[in-house]
């Protein structure tokens, strides 16, 4: 048996493979390049380039690799692109991902882990965020993983899919060979980790005058390999599962550090980690930025077992840089 994880070589994704191969699980990795880089999909997961979207590739996948689980990461992800552009986001969030479910359930493939976001929530009613409270994201992106969210319920009931959806903000870090490249790049971490490399001159806070300690925004920072490891555990709970489909809201988890971290204690973090100056030019406020923005973590902690072992923002910073001294230009080294 195997486990397909779809957007394999992508930031989170190849993560979770190189942790799944350490546990000694096969990997069939399926990914576009449309995002990812083929240099980050780990030598023993077998690589296959294709789209989330080819139920006939699937199913020869599915068939020749015995697939019996799915990881499912391949997504676009932008806040603002998805305002701009929502037709792409329900396209390949929605519709594309629908014919992957078809695909597994045309093959008895019935265990399913989904890349969800805490965007889901929208303006956020408590801090740090619970997963009964309510859902009324404010643009395409976090519609379109809700959405799907609602369609695995469905699938669930009708076709006994089981599946587990994990709902988190922020992915940081890096393993020892895997890290964030993205182009372009909007995450802080690697924003300010470029500044403090000399590839950019200043890192941008846009506003500093919300009701926060520090005046800038909080946002939850979790380490990568921690994210990997929550959803092998997702993983396992399927399979122990015995049969039964997990039915909304008891197979939804969502992932955060429960403190948050300011973007000013960001890279005041970076400048103790790397020992350079980060200049710093205050900008206007984005719209639609809430000033706090945390995920509780009790729930999954409490009946999956999830432990995080890279807690401190300094851990999640260090590992980024480390690997950015590696892999200066990204993947083109």
């Amino acid at each position: 048996m195997s486990v397909l994880v779809t957007g394999g070589a992508g930031y989170i994704g190849s993560v979770t493979v190189e942790e799944l191969i350490k546990r000694g699980e096969k990997v069939v990795v399926l990914d576009d390049l449309s995002k990812g880089h083929r240099e980050a999909v780990h030598p023993s997961a077998q690589f296959i380039q294709g789209d989330i979207g080819d139920e006939t590739l699937l199913n020869k996948v599915i068939t020749k690799y015995a697939i019996d689980s799915v990881i499912h990461f391949a997504a676009v992800s932008l806040v603002g692109e998805s305002v701009q552009m929502p037709k792409v986001y329900y396209d390949i969030n929605l519709m594309k991902s629908m014919r992957l479910l078809n695909s597994m359930i045309k093959n008895n493939v019935r265990n399913f882990i989904f890349s969800s976001t805490a965007a889901v929530y929208g303006e956020p009613e408590h801090i740090p965020i619970l997963e009964s409270d309510k859902t009324q994201p404010v643009n395409p992106y976090g519609k379109s993983k809700l959405f799907f969210e609602q369609i695995l319920e469905d699938y669930g009931k009708a076709y006994g899919l089981k599946y587990i959806s994990l709902r988190y903000f922020n992915a940081a870090g890096a393993s020892e060979n895997y890290g964030e490249d993205h182009n372009p790049e909007t995450h802080l971490i690697p924003i300010v980790l470029d500044v403090a490399s000399g590839k950019r001159n200043y890192v941008e806070v846009y506003g500093d005058d919300y009701p926060t300690k520090d005046g800038s925004c909080i946002r939850d920072y979790i380490h990568i390999i921690d994210l990997a490891e929550a959803h092998i555990l997702a993983l396992e709970a399927l399979r122990k599962s015995r049969g039964q489909a997990c039915l909304s809201p008891t197979n939804i988890y969502n992932l955060g550090n429960g403190n948050g971290y300011s973007v000013f204690e960001v890279i005041n973090c970076v400048k103790e980690v790397s020992g350079k100056n980060i200049p710093i030019k205050i900008g206007k406020r984005r719209v639609g930025d809430p000033s706090i923005l945390v995920a509780s973590s009790e729930k999954i902690k409490r009946e999956l077992g999830w432990q995080p072992r890279f807690p401190s923002l300094k851990s999640i910073i260090e590992s980024a840089y480390k690997w950015k001294l590696k892999y200066r230009d990204g993947y083109k080294n």
